[in-house]
């Protein structure tokens, strides 16, 4: 473990990754500097505390401040590009993710989870199968407890469970997990990356120190794009797939089956889950997969899996108003993540006719929206678009839907309720990030909520009966 004692350190960010990073490298004794290019309110408050213990903190800064500094410190919203990474670098300033710092810090064997969608998922069901099993773990990093607040305890723990972001990733060192997983790779963040391939490769770094001892678990598909990419992994492989059968776990008819030696078989019935779909038996045979290098029974591990309820804002049942279901998905910020929900939607009276009435829009992040027509054409009736995007999506989605403009999650919300019949679904599952008008995805959930909940006191006989097929025609028109 690197000594701190008396190390110049600059962090730069002061969200809950950069405050955690300046409590650590205090208590550990180094002489912190930190910056952010903000000063609200809140920020102001964490300014003072930070004082308080002995901290050096600036507010309104772009630039590094004119001293010596051993290494920096930056959080993950910060990219290399920005222009103060790049200054740091002329000056030959060594500069790591929190994640490094806590993983330097902390003596703990890791379990390591990323992907574009499922992390979250993912890792609270790897913390659950641990502690089912009486191992003591913590759920930290992207998840939103950063591994430098854990790490003064973790050498409590049996290991750490880490939901890992390609941000965080992008500024490793030494960061080596134990059992690395790699849930899947589809477009995401594209504002920040210059290319797929570069963002799949900043995912890939997960890998990057493993040793021959160590495990991979990761997602068939996946392991293609990154073979492509020419990327090597030291580590064991397993793979697994909910779409290809040649892969180690994969999935048949609702089970999930091994072909592993000496684990082959049937291990698991999606019927006997609360979570559902393929993209959640993926995540699934990920924390199976875990359970294996671990030598877990399997049997307790499916026990464990059995009571896990899906997370709020991951195509959460909200209600069901005069026949028609409300599902807030607001964590749905990329097209696979929107892909993945319609299919996962119940079909309607009709089974033929597309019975999803779809909100989307936000913060832009990038995509290219028309891959997502095909499919818009068999499920959804109709979309409302909101936020800064809502030109962007209307201009790819309207040859595969009627889409209509609105100003407000609760104008999107009220609309559809108007147009909607019984047996349809009123989905958010935005594409999109939250930050246009959101604090965060949970703040647009909320917000999604509590829109539904005014539609409580709809009575039936207020609601406008339309010819059929009159509901597409409205939309369209406007």
């Amino acid at each position: 473990m690197q000594t701190l004692a008396d190390k110049q350190v600059l962090v730069i960010g002061l969200g809950l990754s950069g405050v955690a990073a300046c409590e650590l490298l205090h208590a550990r004794g180094a002489q912190v500097c930190a910056v952010d290019a903000g000063g609200t309110e809140k920020l102001r408050l964490e300014a003072e505390r930070l004082r308080a213990l002995g901290v050096t903190v600036a507010l309104g800064v772009t630039a590094a401040p004119e001293r010596p500094f051993d290494f920096a410190v930056v959080s993950p919203g910060v990219p290399g590009s920005h222009p103060l990474i790049q200054e740091l670098a002329r000056r030959k300033v060594p500069v790591i993710c929190e994640l490094e710092l806590g993983f330097q810090q902390s003596l703990c064997l890791n379990i390591a989870i990323t992907g574009t969608n499922g992390k979250t998922t993912t890792t609270e069901l790897v913390e659950r199968l641990l502690t089912h099993h009486n191992l003591k773990t913590v759920a930290a990093g992207n998840i939103g407890l950063p591994l430098c607040a854990v790490a003064e305890r973790a050498k409590e723990l049996d290991f750490l469970t880490l939901e890992v972001s390609s941000f965080q990733l992008e500024m490793i060192q030494f960061f080596r997990p134990a059992v690395a997983v790699l849930l899947n790779l589809t477009p995401d963040h594209l504002d920040r990356y210059t290319s797929m391939a570069d963002y799949a490769r900043a995912k890939a770094r997960i890998f990057e120190n493993q040793q021959a001892f160590d495990w991979a678990i990761i997602q068939n598909e996946a392991l293609a794009q990154l073979r492509a990419l020419h990327v090597e992994i030291p580590s064991k492989i397993i793979t697994f797939s909910a779409h290809d059968r040649r892969a180690d776990l994969y999935l048949d008819r609702g089970l999930l089956i091994s072909r592993l030696e000496g684990w082959a078989g049937p291990l698991l019935d999606m019927a006997a889950m609360q979570l559902r779909g393929p993209h959640n038996a993926e995540n699934l045979m990920a924390v199976l997969a875990v359970g294996r290098v671990l030598r877990l029974p399997v049997g307790q591990t499916v026990e464990a899996l059995k009571s896990y309820a899906p997370a709020p804002h991951r195509c959460e049942f909200v209600a069901e108003v005069n026949g028609v279901q409300y599902v807030n998905d607001s964590k749905a910020t990329n097209l696979d993540a929107v892909h993945q929900a319609l299919l996962s939607m119940p079909a309607g009276n009709n089974q033929q006719e597309p019975n999803v009435w779809l909100i989307a829009g936000g913060k832009d992040k990038g995509f290219d929206y028309h891959d997502l027509g095909p499919l818009l054409s068999r499920r959804v009736k109709g979309a409302y678009l909101l936020g800064e995007t809502r030109e962007k999506i209307r201009a790819a989605w309207s040859l595969f839907t009627p889409c209509r403009m609105v100003d407000s999650l609760l104008e999107a919300v009220t609309e559809a309720a108007h147009h909607a019949v019984s047996g349809d679904v009123v989905l958010l599952s935005p594409a999109c990030s939250s930050f246009d008008q959101f604090q965060n995805y949970q703040h647009r959930g909320e917000v999604f909520r509590q829109a539904v909940a005014q539609l409580e006191n709809f009575r039936p006989e207020e609601q406008v009966i339309r010819p059929a097929g009159a509901e597409k025609i409205a939309l369209a028109k406007t």
